[in-house]
């Protein structure tokens, strides 16, 4: 089952034609089992085909889209954003983030500690989902997605971003030497931990690197998926499943 997140969190009432709207799945509710348990939507992490599949048409299902027009990528923790202007049944191959200008198209992102990126101008309705790992976010893939929607008609000072449910800095611990060389490429995300070791928080540097991109405004999910038992979090147990970060123009 899906949960709303963003601006979506307090709609109400329905979605106006052309509205921008966005989901963040839970754990529970579908059809996988064992450590996916329950509602993965990850095809890379070992769990049953059949069960993903099931999964992945309920999100659809959901959403009110049907599962070829939502667009799922091969994450490799790239710097590579792709653009789609229609619906595919298959994934994109070796990308991290991808935009879209055409209502009806969802964009999905991966995730089980990373941050996932949602992005729109919604006045030029250009909408882009990025799924931004330490790796990503050092190698600039956020800056590299803003790019590709100013290509499409997008301003930032118009963009929105929404950061999703991701590895807090309380908990992201890494050596010291990691943490020096990521601050370096992203500032604001050296940390330290509850343990009082050396930490990662992505999701300051990335709300850092977007503000001073000239960004309008920057909204965040501040739950820790490995904190939270109701989320995936590869860190707290792997193997494990993936939530999705989804963000689409409503074409009604």
């Amino acid at each position: 089952m899906t949960s709303a997140s963003g601006s979506e969190q307090a709609d109400s009432g329905e979605a106006r034609p052309g509205r921008v709207r966005r989901v963040v799945t839970a754990r529970a509710g579908g059809a996988s089992v064992g450590p996916y348990a329950s509602f993965n939507l990850g095809d890379h992490v070992g769990d049953d085909p059949e069960a993903v599949r099931r999964n992945r048409i309920r999100l659809a299902e959901q959403i009110g889209l049907e599962p070829d027009h939502v667009i799922w990528l091969e994450q490799i923790h790239s710097r590579t954003i792709a653009y789609v202007d229609g619906p595919r049944a298959d994934r994109i191959e070796a990308t991290d983030g991808v935009v879209t200008d055409k209502p009806g198209i969802a964009l999905a992102v991966l995730s089980a500690d990373c941050v996932p990126v949602l992005l729109s101008d919604d006045e030029a309705g250009v909408i882009a989902a990025v799924h931004a790992g330490r790796v990503g976010a050092r190698i600039g893939i956020v800056p590299a997605a803003l790019e590709e929607m100013v290509k499409h008609g997008a301003r930032l000072d118009r963009i929105g971003a929404f950061l999703g449910p991701a590895a807090s800095g309380r908990q992201y611990e890494v050596p010291a030497d990691m943490r020096a060389d990521v601050e370096r490429h992203l500032p604001g995300s050296a940390t330290t931990t509850a343990k009082g070791t050396p930490g990662l928080d992505l999701r300051a540097g990335i709300r850092r690197q977007l503000l001073e991109a000239g960004i309008a405004a920057v909204a965040e999910d501040p739950r820790c998926t490995i904190e939270d038992q109701s989320l995936f979090s590869h860190r707290r147990g792997a193997p494990t499943g993936r939530l999705a970060s989804v963000i689409w123009i409503d074409p009604s």
